[in-house]
């Protein structure tokens, strides 16, 4: 009898020590209930830490990507483009322009923008005002500083014709992405400026500016998104539930820098020391409403606007032929809303 007990434990505990080892060489979980490990994702910005990102650092800091089952690591672009990366799968998820994703995807290049950041163009031709330089027609005998883009000298066509000016008369000088102020200093002329950084910037500093606001002049220029979040057409295939659960955690920390700027802010700077404080602060004040601005809610896109805008580029050259705007963006992965 006792050897028949004892015989029973001993296969008891050579089970259990199978079962152990076993799960230890598949890396199977002790415990079903146990939480999946995250999964891993990378983020590319199009540039340094700024108030166009905020969003980002704030579902991240709050824990929104956590609690959608994601670690996201957020990196800065490299040699190649956010956009070849993202197609690349190099990172899951970036931050582009309409401009760069509809050059892209007219080369073939196969991504998709899944969220507008801004809802309108919040960029503009900006000047000293020692310039003298007030409208469109006035850049005729002026310097622009050019960052290298294919739309610039299009856009400036499209922009000074509106107001009978003459864009064969404006001397392109490429600064690349030189800082506004300098390179206003050493005898350019204006440039293209995000209002809500250099514009803002320049108010703290005290310099006046005269601003060409692009929303100024939308019964000439097209509106367009910019930046926006793309991803790429395999992971929307694949993974669809990746891209909910991406999208899903990254509205909500936009929706709350729009509605909490100053602590939005105080995230972004605990992100980002190295910037200016009092530039992210103010730069976030004016820039929260601008996400969601007159949409029904942050990150909606709209076809025409995708359409007129790669009809527009076509029309200028820029593209040989325009492209499909309604497979260059997605509002599928947007969070269900209430309207």
């Amino acid at each position: 009898m006792l050897q028949k007990t004892l015989l029973a434990v001993l296969t008891l505990l050579l089970a259990g020590l199978i079962s152990a080892c076993q799960a230890t060489t598949t890396g199977a979980p002790a415990d079903e209930n146990e939480p999946a490990e995250p999964r891993e994702v990378t983020l590319m910005l199009d540039w340094v830490p700024n108030t166009n990102h905020t969003g980002l650092f704030v579902a991240q800091e709050k824990g929104y990507y956590d609690e959608a089952g994601l670690q996201v690591n957020i990196i800065q672009p490299g040699e190649a483009g956010v956009e070849q990366a993202v197609a690349a799968n190099s990172a899951q998820f970036g931050i582009s322009y309409q401009e760069g994703v509809t050059v892209a995807r007219a080369e073939g290049v196969p991504i998709v923008s899944v969220a507008a950041v801004i809802q309108h163009n919040t960029s503009g031709f900006a000047s000293r005002a020692e310039a003298g330089i007030t409208r469109p027609q006035e850049f005729e005998g002026k310097q622009y500083g050019s960052f290298g883009s294919p739309i610039e000298r299009p856009m400036l066509d499209l922009l000074m014709s509106c107001d009978g000016g003459n864009a064969e008369q404006v001397e392109f000088v490429d600064v690349g992405y030189a800082d506004f102020f300098a390179i206003t200093e050493r005898g350019v002329d204006f440039a293209w400026i995000f209002y809500g950084w250099d514009g803002i910037n320049a108010e703290l500093k005290g310099i006046d500016l005269n601003i060409v606001m692009l929303s100024d002049w939308t019964d000439c220029v097209p509106d367009y998104y910019t930046p926006v979040v793309i991803t790429n057409e395999s992971l929307i295939a694949d993974q669809p539930e990746l891209v909910q659960a991406f999208m899903s955690a990254t509205a909500r920390g936009y929706e709350f820098a729009a509605a909490n700027p100053d602590e939005a802010a105080d995230i972004l700077l605990k992100a980002a020391p190295e910037s200016d404080p009092e530039l992210i602060k103010a730069s976030q004040r004016w820039l929260s409403p601008q996400y969601q601005a007159d949409a029904a809610q942050w990150g909606v896109q709209d076809e025409q606007v995708w359409q007129r805008y790669a009809d527009w580029l076509a029309e200028q050259d820029v593209l040989e032929e325009t492209i499909d705007g309604q497979a260059a963006f997605s509002n599928e992965f947007l969070p269900a809303r209430d309207n």
